[in-house]
């Protein structure tokens, strides 16, 4: 090989890891329009306005969730609670309708709820310099095991989801335009510019890429992390109500299984697991992406275990091959 084609090849390679490390949403966007076409290629005429409106209203509490995952990632953490407190915001709203505050108390005695638990997890992580892998998983367990006492003290196995939930959830403007971007777009404007635009932002960045740093130049890195799992939790309550609308289901474990599925979305979307790195947009296609996936793995037919280890490899692919060209170890 000449010279000349090496020095193309390198420089060729050079701009597609360039492109992946400061643009990943670029080839995220070109990986969601393939599966989109191979699902119309799988199902022929599938693919349409009301296919679409399902498909941003499944993904708007994953991508919430992942939010949460994103936030808690650039400084180096993790939330493995998010399952469980949106679970419960979703079940204390549902027990509360017949309450005499209704369908605002349960919303804010879930919100008030979450916002202690994730204030918990912020001192244990920021003051006590507990690993937020360990304080996050501990957590979830307090928050399941008062979701059943609260359960138990309800008398009720379940509980039906308020109306104005389930309108929120599944219904829509058309068909394209479901009612739940009314609480995600400002979500989502709110967590981008605040990222960007503010010091509490770019907090976030220097403690995860360099905290000794970060603590030498002044930061207070525990109050820092105080409120971003206190923001994480109050987003995670959020989603559980978007779920159980969206489900027309509560229950103490709802959304626990769209933990592992966040966690994949905000690694996909380009954040990195090590901190200091990452953005929401890549999030938002990465949770665009799974639930397409999801639903293209549904059209094939594939029984269950096929469809998990598919879908479990194709997210292992999908980060090793954004590690390798990041040049992320």
């Amino acid at each position: 090989m000449s010279a000349a084609v090496q020095a193309g090849t390198w420089r060729s390679g050079a701009t597609w890891r360039n492109l992946f490390r400061d643009r990943p949403i670029i080839p995220l966007i070109a990986l969601l329009a393939v599966l989109v076409v191979v699902i119309e290629l799988a199902s022929p005429g599938i693919v349409g306005p009301g296919w679409a409106g399902v498909i941003i209203r499944a993904s708007i509490p994953l991508a919430i969730l992942a939010g949460c995952q994103t936030l808690t990632m650039l400084t180096g953490g993790i939330d493995l609670s998010v399952g469980t407190t949106a679970s419960m915001a979703g079940f204390v709203t549902a027990t509360m309708v017949n309450s005499p505050g209704g369908v605002a108390q349960g919303i804010v005695i879930a919100l008030v709820a979450a916002a202690l638990a994730g204030l918990v997890t912020g001192i244990g992580v920021g003051v006590f310099r507990v690993h937020p892998l360990i304080m996050t998983l501990g957590m979830s367990f307090v928050v399941l095991g008062l979701s059943n006492v609260w359960q138990l003290q309800t008398v009720q196995t379940g509980a039906g989801v308020p109306p104005s939930l389930r309108t929120l959830g599944t219904g829509g403007f058309v068909e394209l335009v479901p009612y739940s971007l009314i609480i995600f777009v400002p979500l989502m404007l709110l967590i981008l510019v605040g990222l960007r635009r503010t010091g509490y932002g770019r907090l976030l960045y220097a403690i995860g890429d360099n905290p000794v740093a970060a603590r030498l130049s002044g930061a207070r890195s525990w109050q820092v992390l105080v409120v971003l799992y206190v923001i994480s939790a109050l987003l995670a309550a959020i989603a559980g109500f978007l779920v159980a609308g969206l489900t027309n289901t509560a229950s103490v474990t709802l959304v626990e299984s769209s933990l592992l599925p966040s966690v994949a979305a905000a690694v996909i979307g380009g954040t990195s697991i090590f901190g200091g790195r990452g953005g929401f947009g890549g999030t938002i296609v990465g949770a665009l992406i799974l639930t397409v996936l999801t639903a293209l793995l549904t059209v094939l037919g594939l029984p269950e275990p096929t469809r998990q280890i598919l879908f479990g490899a194709i997210i292992v692919i999908v980060a090793a091959a954004y590690a390798r060209v990041t040049g992320e170890a």
